[in-house]
This record gives structure tokens, C-alpha cells and sequence, in this order.
């Protein structure tokens, strides 16, 4: 007996062990939060939400004086030029270590090549003296307790990974370190950058939004939403490699695919039939995952109806490969050596685009109507008080979330109640309209679902009263 609790201790603390080896407990990163701030000043658009108000509000207060620095124009003048946002500004904060100084040499292409070299260089030079201008170092101490108690809250996601799936399933070791960082300012933005250092180790993070609070406006981390994330982040790690060695034989049948999906590709910033690849099988072994992990089939089906909305039309039978893959490991050790059979995969794949296409959009809830005026109606009565929108079938659960269209916030209604009927075949906003004006909006996908959780295709209701 005490030899089988001295083993079962051991096998324990060698998997804490190879946890700790290769992602530590989520953090705050200063140097995430000081670009993500720096960016909010320049009014970037993707780092200027308020989803996590009290410490947005905080960020205003401290850092408002310093609005018109020299960095801040700076940052507006190369944004403008080069386009400089999103996943280019954490590249940037992953390359500098705490002195605000460079990790490896700058060149045109590193960090990232919207940067260049001298705008990099240039930058970080501002940066330095921004921090102390606008006494940087005072606000993130001021800040620490919220920094604790957000790891705090986080750490139930990071506890729930099991890191022994991967080496079991994939058949390898990760080379790379694995880091878990919590933007507190970036909203919604999650991104994936990576670091290859000199002596040729290479740093994989994962940067994690906030953008939901709860009661007392505290930020809150949806299990259900963060942990697929976190999932699919670490999968790359042992993903991408496997593309670089078996790209030419993927090549005609990557090409041909995205070509069927092109649009709801370019749609989320994946802009090679490379990069789609690599986002299928990630996204494929996420649900391989949360199988073998047991997750409930609801979860699995939501998960599984998420990547069927984003494009990857092939999804099922991807996941029924790579189960294929782990009934036979005696065959196949490690997911590189079953490579060829997913190449030949992939042949069948492209052979089936149009009937997976097709049957997807047989699937999907459609539009039939509005009660009140036609969709592009121009003479619209600006005194009506809700738009009543009907669909060929039931839709599932609130349906409380609707985007602006491309005329943006200008263009988008101010709605009050937004709800089902009855029977759930209709969609009831209650809507304040003004004369002579353009309205535009659009359901999309991630919020209006059928009852088997298949998602609309993004629509767009455009008119003018």
C-alpha cells in the first residue's frame, strides 16, 4: 500500500512538474497593459472598448493629461500610414522585456513587419520616455490588487487544462514555453503572438481579453468561453510544425478549399488556404479534446456548431480522422506519422466542399420577412416603435446580441427590448427611429441560431425612414 501512495505521489508531481515546465499560472503583463494603454490613447478602435469599465475608467483617469504626448501622436502617425493594430501592438509588447528594450535585434520583418525597423526603434524610444512622463510605474502599482484578484478568478480555466493530453494524444513533447496572459484593457481581443529568441528557444502566448464583468463590475471569465480558447492557443504548438512539412502535398487541396470559403475566412483575418489549415486542425483537436475529456455533448455540439460558422465546413469529419488517428496508435505513435492519411483526407474533403456547402446552408435559419417594410425600403415611417423580423423555422435561445453594419454607429439604431415571439419564429425589436436618416444593421451567426444550433449566415437590414 505504501509503495502504490508513494508512485501515485510521484506520477502527481511529475505532471505538476511538466505543467510548470511549460506554462506557468496566468498573469498580468505590464508590458501588455502599457501597449494595450498607448494604443486606447491613439483611439485605436480594437483597444478603446469599455467592456471592463471600472479599470478602463481608471486607465482615463490617470493617463488622460498625457493624451497629446509624443508618443501618442507618434503611435497615430504610423498607424494611419501602415496600418499599425490588432495582433502588431502585442507582437510589439511580447518583444520588449521589462526596460522597454528590444529581446532580440529589430529588423524590417521583427516584430512584425507593420513596425519596420526605424518606426520599431523609434517607437520604443517614445515608449521609455512615456513611461516616466506619464509616472506608468504609479498606476500599475496602484492597480496590483485588481492584477490578484483577476489571476485569481482566471485560475479555475488554467486548473482545468490537462497538459498530459497533449503529449498522449500528439505523441510529442512541446518545444516551445507555453504563457498565459491576461489583457485586462484589450476588450474582446485575444491573440496568439510568439517570440523565437536567439538561442533558440521560442515563447508561445496566449493573450486573453476581458470582456464580460459581473454584478459588481469585476471582471469575469466564462468557463465555457475562455477554456476553448486556451485549448485551441496551445494546440498550435504542436499543429503548425506539421503544415511546413507536408505543405506541398496539401497545397491543391488547401487552394481549392478556401476557395470555397474564402469568404468567411477573410472574414476572421486568415488569408491562405496555410493559415485555414492550420486553424481546422487546431479547431479539430479542441473538440478531440473536450471527447476525451468528457465534456457534455451540449458543450461538444456548441463547439462543434461555432467552427461549422466560421467556415470549416468539414469539421466532423476532421475530428473523425484524428479519432481514427488515436484508435490506432500502435500503427500511428504520434499525429506526424498519420500525416499521409490526413493528406489523403484532405483529397476527399475537396472532392465533398460543395455538398458540405450545400448542406450547411439547408441548415441554416433564413430571413423570410419584416412586418413593418421591406429590407432597402428608402420611405420607412419613422414613428413605428418595433421591427418584427420572421424566419422559416424556431430560433434558439435570447438572440439578445445584433452589430452594426458598415455605416458603423452612425447607422445603428437605438433598440430597447429585443426578443422571440412565442414561438420563437420571429424577432421583436423595439426600436427608436428619427426622420430623413439611414439605418443599418446586421443579425449575425454567433447570436441567431436554429434549435439544433445551426447559425444564420450574417444578415444585413438596411433602410431609410
Amino acid at each position: 500500500m505504501k509503495k502504490k501512495v508513494v508512485m501515485l505521489l510521484f506520477v502527481i508531481s511529475v505532471q505538476i512538474f511538466a505543467q510548470k515546465i511549460f506554462m506557468d499560472k496566468p498573469k498580468i503583463d505590464e508590458r501588455i497593459e502599457l501597449l494595450s494603454i498607448v494604443f486606447r490613447l491613439a483611439e485605436s478602435e480594437e483597444y478603446s472598448t469599455t467592456f471592463f469599465k471600472s479599470y478602463t475608467d481608471a486607465i482615463h483617469q490617470h493617463f488622460e493629461p498625457y493624451k497629446k504626448h509624443e508618443l501618442i501622436e507618434f503611435v497615430k502617425k504610423i498607424r494611419e500610414k501602415n496600418g499599425i493594430g490588432f495582433d502588431a501592438v502585442m507582437k510589439m509588447a511580447i518583444y520588449i522585456d521589462k526596460d522597454l528594450k528590444p529581446l532580440v535585434k529589430f529588423n524590417d520583418i521583427i516584430p512584425e513587419e507593420r513596425w519596420g525597423k526605424e518606426n520599431a526603434e523609434n517607437f520604443l524610444s517614445l515608449l521609455q520616455k512615456f513611461y516616466i512622463d506619464a509616472k506608468c510605474k504609479v498606476f500599475f502599482e496602484n492597480n496590483e490588487p485588481l492584477y490578484v484578484n483577476i489571476k485569481e478568478k482566471f485560475l479555475p480555466i488554467y486548473e482545468k487544462l490537462d497538459l498530459g493530453w497533449y503529449h498522449t494524444f500528439y505523441g510529442k513533447e512541446p518545444k516551445e514555453k507555453f504563457t498565459i496572459v491576461i489583457g485586462a484593457g484589450n476588450g474582446g481581443g485575444n491573440y496568439g503572438p510568439s517570440i523565437n529568441y536567439a538561442n533558440g528557444e521560442k515563447e508561445v502566448y496566449a493573450i486573453m481579453g476581458v470582456w464580460k464583468t459581473d454584478s459588481s463590475g469585476m471582471a469575469e471569465f466564462n468557463l465555457n468561453e475562455y477554456f476553448p480558447t486556451l485549448l485551441h492557443e496551445f494546440n498550435h504548438s504542436f499543429v503548425n510544425y506539421l503544415l511546413e512539412k507536408y505543405k506541398h502535398t496539401l497545397k491543391n487541396s488547401g487552394e481549392k478549399i478556401f476557395d470555397a470559403v474564402k469568404n468567411e475566412m477573410l472574414n476572421q483575418a486568415y488569408t491562405n488556404w496555410e493559415i485555414m489549415f492550420n486553424e481546422a486542425l487546431v479547431r479539430a483537436s479542441v473538440i478531440k479534446y473536450m471527447k476525451d475529456q468528457h465534456f457534455s455533448q451540449s458543450e461538444i455540439d456548441t463547439e462543434i456548431g461555432e467552427q461549422l460558422r466560421r467556415g470549416f465546413l468539414w469539421i466532423n469529419e476532421l475530428v473523425l480522422e484524428l479519432e481514427n488517428y488515436d484508435k490506432q496508435r500502435t500503427i500511428y505513435p504520434t499525429l506526424e506519422s498519420y500525416m499521409p492519411k490526413l493528406v489523403d483526407a484532405y483529397k476527399t474533403y475537396t472532392t465533398n466542399i460543395d455538398n458540405y456547402t450545400n448542406e450547411y446552408d439547408k441548415k441554416r435559419p433564413k430571413v423570410i420577412s419584416i412586418n413593418e417594410f421591406k429590407n432597402g425600403d428608402i420611405n420607412v415611417d419613422a414613428r413605428i416603435k418595433k421591427i418584427t423580423i420572421n424566419f422559416d423555422r424556431p430560433l434558439f435561445g435570447k438572440g439578445s446580441s445584433i452589430s452594426e453594419g458598415e455605416k458603423g454607429e452612425e447607422a445603428f439604431p437605438k433598440f430597447g427590448k429585443i426578443k422571440y415571439s412565442e414561438d420563437k419564429n420571429s424577432l421583436i425589436l423595439e426600436v427608436e427611429l428619427h426622420s430623413n436618416k439611414e439605418y443599418q444593421f446586421t443579425l449575425t451567426g454567433r447570436s441567431f441560431k436554429s434549435q439544433e444550433k445551426i447559425s444564420i449566415k450574417d444578415y444585413l437590414i438596411e433602410f431609410k425612414t
